[in-house]
């Protein structure tokens, strides 16, 4: 295996940013160089704030923004039924419609900023792994009845002709307006963008202690001190303790990832450009790579295990569905941590005069976190009160080890539910 691990940054080398020395003021402090403190930081600059300062603690794209499948897709970690359920229709129409116009937010950013993240626009597949298709068939509806979408169901016999050649699946729900990315080579040319347009960024610059004074806070690091009149926190799997209230409510969870070598054989089992997951709660997610490989990820657990662990576990996964891939050579396997909430709704909006929160996108961010970006910019900038849409999911305590013992047990439960559902609709009546 690569002795990088990590496909995304053996094929994105740091961008090297400077270190904060010395003391600095700005209006707008944003803590956090994954995508949620960067789409943050572009919707100010796009409002005509420049005056900005990005901290971040390790390199930009550290976190899951830099690691993860690169999906850039619509909807939440939650569910739309749930939405429709605990909300007014026309409230959870709104929540929902946000997510399908950040996809088109960023697919105007890649272009406006000529990023050079591997964009393919072939759009996300939403297979379903059960007999006769009916979560995919049941989402189809709920889609064009609560929210108008049309979004086309692809039957097994095409699914299995034209996209993905395996008997695992029985149709899929396909999200024509997705894509999928590099993702690091994004947060990489969010953070150019933003340098181009004025804007401060740090990195290896940890904060570590926040507080406030009067109308301005003040951050320290290691070895340099920030006033703004706003602070905004965008912080994820690996956040600090800065706010209680914002550290205590996230829950960092593993996800796993693993890289073949290149093969011809990865493009006659999987025609499909498009990228791929499935309707299991730990789903598959997987697609090609334009460099030959197969990218292929899943799994939800408490542990961050090791590459060779990962690679393990998912070459398993792997040969349930395309067996006469499970063999490919992995060249590169790593794991990360996403920040969990307990609504499985991102935290957005307020907790304090001019302090934000814009984090707890659980394995739903290359795109929405351009959701709380752009609101929160909005409301800086210009007052807006569109935040307050997420008041319903506000921050609330995850209980720290106890949160995760139960989370675990939950995630165990659900796959056992999803392997009884699978049982029951196989057996003859």
């Amino acid at each position: 295996m690569n002795q990088a691990k990590d496909y995304y940054r053996a094929t994105a080398p740091s961008l090297g940013l400077p270190t904060l020395r010395g003391e600095l003021a700005t209006k707008v402090a944003v803590i956090g160089g994954g995508y949620a403190g960067l789409c943050t930081a572009l919707g100010l600059m796009e409002r005509g704030i420049a005056e900005v300062t990005v901290l971040e603690a390790k390199e930009i794209g550290f976190g899951a923004s830099g690691r993860n499948g690169g999906f850039v897709f619509a909807g939440y970690s939650r569910p739309e039924s749930r939405l429709l359920k605990e909300l007014p229709r026309e409230h959870a129409r709104r929540l929902f419609r946000y997510t399908l116009d950040a996809v088109e937010t960023v697919r105007q950013r890649i272009r406006r900023y000529r990023i050079a993240c591997e964009a393919i626009e072939a759009g996300v597949l939403w297979a379903d792994w059960f007999p006769g298709a009916p979560l995919a068939r049941a989402r189809q509806r709920l889609l064009a009845e609560g929210f108008g979408l049309d979004w086309p169901l692809i039957s097994q016999e095409a699914l299995a002709r034209e996209h993905l050649r395996t008997p695992r699946y029985f149709g899929a729900l396909l999200e024509p307006n997705g894509f999928h990315v590099h993702p690091l080579k994004l947060a990489q040319g969010y953070a150019q963008a933003l340098r181009a347009g004025g804007v401060a960024i740090y990195e290896r610059s940890p904060v570590l202690e926040l507080s406030c004074r009067g109308r301005e806070y003040l951050l320290t690091t290691p070895e340099g001190r920030v006033q703004a009149e706003h602070v905004v926190l965008a912080l994820g799997g690996y956040s600090r303790p800065l706010l209680a209230r914002a550290h205590r409510a996230l829950l960092p969870i593993a996800t796993y990832v693993m890289c073949t070598q290149p093969d011809p054989i990865i493009a006659q089992a999987i025609p499909t450009a498009a990228a791929v997951y499935d309707t299991r709660f730990a789903f598959d997610y997987y697609r090609r790579l334009p460099d030959g490989r197969l990218l292929w990820g899943g799994r939800i657990s408490i542990l961050d295990r090791s590459p060779e662990t990962v690679a393990a576990l998912l070459r398993r996964d792997l040969r349930r569905v395309f067996p006469e891939l499970a063999e490919l050579p992995i060249e590169y396997a790593w794991s990360g941590l996403m920040g969990y909430g307990r609504s499985q709704m991102p935290h957005i909006g307020a907790v304090a005069p001019r302090l934000w929160l814009n984090q707890g996108y659980g394995g739903h961010g290359v795109a929405t976190t351009t959701v709380g970006g752009e609101l929160i910019a909005a409301a800086i900038a210009e007052g807006d009160e569109r935040w307050r849409d997420f008041e319903a999911y506000a921050p609330r305590p995850a209980y720290g080890v106890l949160g995760l013992i139960a989370a675990e047990l939950r995630y165990l439960w659900l796959q056992f539910r999803d392997w009884l559902r699978e049982r029951a609709m196989r057996e003859p009546a």
